[in-house]
């Protein structure tokens, strides 16, 4: 049996569950991004009838923190690996890593006192010893002081540790457990997001949220599958008419933002083949979008697949985990 869970979908969070469950008794469970904290993703997983437990890795889509935010204290919990491209680890190593700031008065303070010479008294002033020509095999205590204690900051864990980090690359198909994972490059403006086609057991399961537009590929790999999440975030005229400072509708429009049902809507109509069982309509905006608008521009947009029935055409939410879909 092949399963899917979605715990959560939109801006402030999006994570989903594909679990693989073998005739042999054996199971397969990735998360799908981890974008709500640990404990929350855990009392999802719960409601959804899912153990945290049993989970074999988690994979990531990009680093925004909508869908990264709680990796790391999921993955060291539960001692499990994650997946990236090594561009998306990159980034987000470098988001979370704390760096040190000086102000302009430190900074010239420092400079001031590194230009005056060493004084005597003063913390950190006396001599550096000259390094040895060569090393010694028994050497002598280390001359140099003692630093000064570790402030708080220093002494927390690293908050980009993970158990073990795995990269794979768009294009390269690789297998966790029972379950095949398909990546594909989708435009968004992260370093190197992707979407994914999961195939077990015979069933295919395609995510694609967060692209700007439907590019020939994404297309290709939405074909044949009996199981659809795609983004369906804002409403245009909400949006053109809606909070957000002028230069944030822009980022959402351009091609390496976010689909709107319009978008959403035209590839149903025109380049979806109509194979699968389920549209799961994703990642709506809360201050752009109501799920009636991206409701009725799908099932316009479906009308002439009659195969695809009214009630096989989903939306996730972003405040509660969906009723898991099974083949």
């Amino acid at each position: 049996m092949v399963r899917f869970t979605v715990l959560a979908s939109g801006s402030r969070g999006n994570s989903a569950v594909v679990t693989c469950l073998s005739g042999t008794g054996g199971s397969t469970r990735i998360l799908v991004d981890a974008g709500l904290s640990c404990r929350e993703l855990f009392r999802r997983m719960r409601l959804a009838g899912e153990d945290p437990g049993a989970l074999d890795a988690i994979l990531i889509t990009h680093e925004h923190q909508d869908h990264i935010s709680g990796v790391a204290v999921t993955a060291r919990r539960l001692g499990i690996p994650v997946y990236f491209t090594e561009a998306t680890h990159r980034a987000w190593v470098r988001q979370v890593t704390p760096q040190k700031r000086v102000t302009y008065a430190e900074w010239a303070e420092q400079y001031r006192m590194q230009k005056a010479g060493p004084h005597p008294g003063r913390p950190g002033s006396e001599p550096e010893p000259e390094p040895d020509p060569a090393p010694d095999p028994s050497p002598e205590p280390d001359p140099v002081p003692d630093p000064a204690p570790f402030t708080a900051a220093e002494t927390m864990r690293n908050p980009a540790d993970l158990p073990v980090v795995n990269y794979f690359r768009a294009g390269q198909p690789f297998s966790i457990g029972d379950i095949q994972v398909s990546p594909f490059t989708i435009p968004h403006d992260a370093a190197d997001p992707v979407g994914f086609v999961f195939t077990a057991d015979g069933v295919r399961l395609a995510l694609a949220t967060d692209l700007g537009y439907m590019p020939p590929n994404v297309k290709a790999q939405l074909r044949r599958c009996d199981l659809i999440m795609l983004e369906s975030n804002h409403d245009l005229e909400m949006l053109r008419d809606g909070p957000y400072p002028w230069s944030v509708k822009q980022r959402v429009l351009s091609r390496v933002g976010h689909l709107s049902n319009d978008a959403a809507s035209s590839f149903l109509e025109e380049t979806y083949d109509g194979t699968a069982a389920y549209v799961i309509l994703a990642h709506l905006s809360e201050s752009n979008n109501l799920p009636e608008l991206a409701r009725l521009a799908a099932e316009r947009a479906l009308t002439c697949k009659p195969s695809l029935l009214a009630n096989r055409l989903l939306l996730a939410t972003q405040n509660e985990p969906m009723t898991s879909v099974c083949f």
